[in-house]
């Protein structure tokens, strides 16, 4: 599994204008036609702001995160970026754009183009108002079968070289990097664990967790849940 394999992002943007981003090929960000920097002075009324810039933090690859919060005071027909940074990306880049309703409230879906970690601003163009940013960003994960392991072991080396104990916080994989630390998520439980071991070896399973991320997630024995490695 790679974060930077090939995919293309898609721009859902407001009726003004479209932007264009270009597939993510490995070991470089995505370009997108425009960033932050190029677009017209911010300045402009300094009590103009942004409040409850919100966006889902948890998405499966290939959904959309709606992005929305509000201009205060409510201003119509402002308009709004969507900004996201990522690994291996330059700076910020604007992912889509939208316009103030009449309540000052803008409403935009993204697309994120990869697995991974996104950190997401909104910023109020024409204005000092300061961007922005959705707390917590937001992850994209990719779905996969997974299995737990550890009784009968706990005593003994891992293939990466640690001990395993029950309170060790791991999991196994067949190629990634040991230390990759991967973010789990799994009916509203979020955990990120390194990758300590070899495994599984059980057809059709991609991960083994332990037993102690299996409990962080309350997870079940075997089932499926979201993974985004998130590098070393």
């Amino acid at each position: 599994m790679n974060l930077h394999t090939r995919a293309r992002g898609r721009l859902r943007l407001g009726a003004t204008s479209a932007l264009a981003i270009t597939s993510l090929g490995a070991g470089a960000g995505l370009a997108a036609t425009a960033t932050a920097d190029d677009g017209p002075p911010r300045s402009g009324s300094h009590y103009e702001r942004l409040s409850g810039v919100d966006a889902r933090n948890h998405i499966l690859e290939g959904s959309d995160t709606v992005v929305e919060g509000t201009m205060r005071p409510k201003d119509k027909g402002r308009v709004v970026w969507i900004e996201a940074r990522w690994r291996g990306s330059h700076g910020w880049r604007i992912v889509a754009k939208d316009k103030t309703g009449s309540k000052g409230r803008f409403h935009d879906k993204w697309e994120p183009p990869d697995v991974g970690k996104y950190s997401v601003r909104a910023v109020l163009t024409g204005s000092d108002a300061e961007p922005r940013r959705v707390k917590g960003g937001v992850t994209v994960y990719r779905a996969a079968t997974a299995s737990w392991y550890g009784p009968g072991l706990y005593g003994n080396r891992t293939a990466c070289g640690q001990t395993l104990e029950p309170d060790t916080l791991g999991v196994a994989h067949k190629s990634l990097p040991c230390g990759t630390k991967v973010r789990f998520h799994y009916q509203g439980n979020t955990v990120t664990a390194p990758v300590i071991d070899r495994g599984p070896y059980v057809s059709g399973r991609e991960w083994d967790l332990t037993a102690e991320t299996k409990s962080r997630l309350n997870f079940p024995s075997t089932g499926t849940v979201w993974a985004a490695p998130q590098g070393g």
